[in-house]
C-alpha cells in the first residue's frame, strides 16, 4: 500500500515537473519566437473623395490593396455574421477550439475524408500573418501560433488583425479594402447582403469572385445568410428581400481619379491607410471626361489643367477646400506629358494679374471704374506696350479698359502703383511670384505677364476677390480646415468696395464666342471672369468666380513651346464656362454693393 502511494506521488511529481517543463518551453518559445506581425505593417493607401469613395489606390510594398481597420470601426452586424459563421466560440476558446477539433475528427473518420475544418478565427489569423503550405505540420504551427496570439493580444486586437489581412479576391486584402473598392464606402456601414458576401469571400476568394463567378458568389452569400438568419433574428420575408439584392461588382479594375493630387497626398501619408479628401468625386470624374474630350479637340501635344475651389471658409483663418483637381487632361498621355502636374507649374500669367492691379488702384483711390483713361501708343521710359489685337481704343473708362484687357491702361495703373510696391504687397499676402533671377527687380512688364506664377496661386488670388480679400491656402484633406493653423494676413489684400467694383466689371465681360450650350444659364450665375495669354501663345488662361466657387483653367504645351492661335478667350474661356455648367449652381442675384462702394462700374 505504501509502495503504491509512493509510486502515485512519484508519478504525480513527474507529471507536475513535465507540465512545468512544457510551460517553460512554451514561455521560452513564445519569448524567442514571437509571432511575425510584419504583414500588418505593409499597408497600402487609398485616397478617398469627400463621400468616402476611392479616387485612387496604392499597393502595399508586397503588392496588395491592404487597408488597416479595427474591429470597433466595422459594422457590428458583419462581425456578428462572421463570428456566427466562422467561429461561434471565438470569444471563449484559447485560440484552438477543442470541440471543433473533435467534431472535425469525427466527421473525417465517419466519411473517410475531411468534411469540415476546425480552424478558429485566431488560427486563420496566424495563417494570414505567416502563410505556409497546407500541410499537417503547418496546421500544428498555426495552432501553436494561435495560442501564442491569444496570450499576447485581446480578442478584439486579434479580430482586427484578421479584418486587415483576410483575402477577398485578386490583390484585395482586408474588409476595409474590399468594401471601399467594391461598394464605394467603408466597412463601418454595410447592408446585410454586403456583409454576407464579405463573410463568404475569404472561404475561396478566387472561386467566389463575383466578377468572374457570379452564381457561385451568390450561392455562397445566400448560404451565409441562411446559417446566420436565426442568430440575427431575420424573418423569412426580409431574408427573401436580401437574397434578391444584386451582387456587388467586385472586380479587378481600380479607380484612377485625381492622380496628381493623390500622388501628392499619398507621398505625405506614406504610413498607409485611407486618406480622406475634399474632392467632389462625381465632379472630378465629370471634369476628367470633359478634359479628355477637350484635349482631343485641341490636338496633340496640347495639355490643360483645371482647379476648382469652394470659396467658403469654415473656420477663422482657415483655408479653402479644393473640389476638383486636374493636373493634366490625361495622366497616361505621354505625348502631352500627362504626368506633369500643370497646376503647380510656374508659367507666365499673361493678363490675369490685371484685376488685382485695378483692385489695388481702386482701393487706394487712384482710380474709379468710371475714370477716363487713354489707350494710345505710350512710352513708359524705354517700355512701349502694345495691345493684343494690335489696335488702340482711345479714350475709355477704367472699367472698359479692364473688360477689354487693354495693355497700355494696365501698365499705366501699375506705373502709378509702383511695380516693386505691388510685388511686395502680393508676396506679403501670400502669392508666390517668380522673376527668374533671385535678384531681379520687378518692372512694368508685370502687368502683362512678365513674372512666373502657378495656376494654384492665381486661383487663390481670384478666390480672394470672390470672397473676403485674403489669399487663403487651398486645402485638399478632409477635416484639415478644422485644425488649420496657417497664418493668414489679418489685413485683407482687397477691401470690400474694391472687390465689388472689380467683380461688377468682370461680370460684365462678354461670354466667350462659340459658347452655346446654355449661355443664359451661365449668365444667370453671374460669372466674373478674366482671360490671359502669355507671350508667343505659350499659355492660355481663364480665371472665374461666383460667390460659391472659383475656377482656374490653363491650356498650353507643357514643354513651353508656342501654340499659335490658342489664346485665353478662344481656348481657355469656353472650357471655364463648361466647368461652371458642371458645378450646377442655382441662378442667383449678383452681390449687392457694400457700404461705401462707388457705384457705376461701367460696362463695355
Amino acid at each position: 500500500m505504501i509502495s503504491a502511494r509512493r509510486r502515485l506521488q512519484a508519478a504525480s511529481g513527474s507529471a507536475v515537473l513535465a507540465a512545468a517543463l512544457l510551460l517553460a518551453v512554451a514561455a521560452w518559445a513564445d519569448r524567442h519566437y514571437p509571432p511575425d506581425l510584419s504583414r500588418l505593417e505593409r499597408l497600402s493607401s487609398a485616397v478617398l473623395d469627400r463621400d468616402g469613395r476611392p479616387l485612387r489606390g496604392y499597393l502595399s510594398a508586397d503588392g496588395f490593396l491592404r487597408l488597416p481597420v479595427r474591429a470597433a470601426e466595422v459594422d457590428p452586424r458583419y462581425l456578428e455574421m462572421l463570428i456566427a459563421y466562422e467561429d461561434k466560440r471565438f470569444r471563449d476558446h484559447p485560440g484552438v477550439d477543442p470541440l471543433a477539433l473533435l467534431r472535425a475528427l469525427g466527421q473525417a473518420v465517419a466519411a473517410g475524408r475531411i468534411v469540415s475544418g476546425a480552424s478558429t478565427l485566431t488560427m486563420q489569423t496566424a495563417k494570414l500573418l505567416e502563410p505556409r503550405p497546407r500541410t499537417l505540420r503547418s496546421k500544428l504551427i498555426e495552432m501553436a501560433r494561435a495560442i501564442q496570439l491569444e496570450r499576447r493580444f485581446s480578442k478584439d486586437r486579434i479580430l482586427s488583425m484578421y479584418l486587415t489581412l483576410a483575402p477577398f479576391g485578386g490583390n484585395r486584402e482586408g474588409v476595409e479594402a474590399a468594401a471601399r473598392y467594391s461598394f464605394g464606402h467603408g466597412a463601418a456601414h454595410l447592408s446585410l447582403a454586403e456583409a454576407a458576401l464579405l463573410v463568404a469571400l475569404p472561404q475561396a476568394p478566387t472561386r467566389l469572385r463575383p466578377d468572374r463567378h457570379p452564381e457561385a458568389a451568390r450561392a455562397a452569400r445566400d448560404k451565409v445568410l441562411a446559417r446566420v438568419a436565426e442568430r440575427l433574428d431575420l424573418p423569412e420575408e426580409e431574408l427573401r428581400k436580401i437574397r434578391a439584392e444584386p451582387l456587388a461588382p467586385i472586380s479587378g479594375a481600380l479607380p484612377f481619379a485625381a492622380p496628381h493630387l493623390a500622388d501628392r497626398l499619398s507621398a505625405n501619408g506614406s504610413a498607409g491607410g485611407a486618406i480622406e479628401t475634399t474632392i467632389d468625386g462625381a465632379l472630378q470624374r465629370a471634369l476628367e471626361a470633359l478634359a479628355r474630350d477637350e484635349a482631343h479637340r485641341l490636338g496633340p501635344k496640347t495639355g490643360l489643367a483645371i482647379l476648382v475651389v469652394e470659396n467658403e471658409v469654415l473656420v477663422e483663418k482657415g483655408g479653402r477646400r479644393i473640389a476638383a483637381y486636374l493636373g493634366s487632361s490625361d495622366f497616361g498621355d505621354g505625348g502631352r506629358q500627362g504626368q506633369v502636374d500643370l497646376i503647380s507649374a510656374v508659367r507666365s500669367p499673361g493678363s490675369t494679374l490685371k484685376p488685382a492691379l485695378y483692385a489695388l488702384a481702386f482701393q487706394r483711390g487712384l482710380l474709379h471704374p468710371a475714370t477716363l483713361m487713354n489707350d494710345v501708343p505710350t512710352q513708359f521710359g524705354g517700355y512701349a506696350p502694345g495691345n493684343f489685337m494690335k489696335r488702340h481704343f482711345g479714350e475709355v473708362t477704367a472699367a472698359e479698359a479692364l473688360q477689354l484687357s487693354l495693355n497700355v491702361p494696365a501698365v499705366a495703373v501699375l506705373d502709378r502703383l509702383g511695380p516693386v510696391s505691388v510685388t511686395e504687397r502680393l508676396r506679403r499676402a501670400g502669392l508666390d511670384l517668380r522673376f527668374g533671377m533671385p535678384d531681379a527687380r520687378p518692372g512694368l512688364a508685370l502687368a502683362l505677364g512678365g513674372v512666373g506664377v502657378t495656376l494654384e496661386g492665381l486661383v487663390r488670388l481670384y478666390a480672394a476677390l470672390a470672397d473676403d480679400g485674403r489669399l487663403r491656402p487651398l486645402r485638399a484633406l478632409k477635416g484639415d480646415a478644422a485644425t488649420d493653423t496657417t497664418e493668414v494676413e489679418d489685413e485683407p489684400l482687397f477691401g470690400a468696395a474694391a472687390r465689388w467694383q472689380v467683380g461688377e466689371i468682370l461680370r460684365g465681360v462678354r461670354p466667350p464666342e462659340g459658347y452655346f450650350p446654355d449661355p443664359r444659364r451661365a449668365r444667370a450665375r453671374h460669372i466674373a471672369f478674366k482671360t490671359g495669354t502669355s507671350y508667343g501663345f505659350r499659355d492660355a488662361w481663364a480665371l472665374g468666380y461666383t460667390p460659391r466657387h472659383t475656377v482656374g483653367v490653363w491650356v498650353g504645351r507643357p514643354d513651353g513651346t508656342p501654340n499659335p492661335g490658342r489664346y485665353g478667350a478662344n481656348t481657355a474661356a469656353p472650357l471655364l464656362f463648361q466647368v461652371f455648367d458642371h458645378l450646377g449652381e442655382s441662378p442667383a442675384a449678383p452681390p449687392p454693393a457694400p457700404d461705401g462702394a462707388l457705384v457705376a462700374a461701367g460696362t463695355a
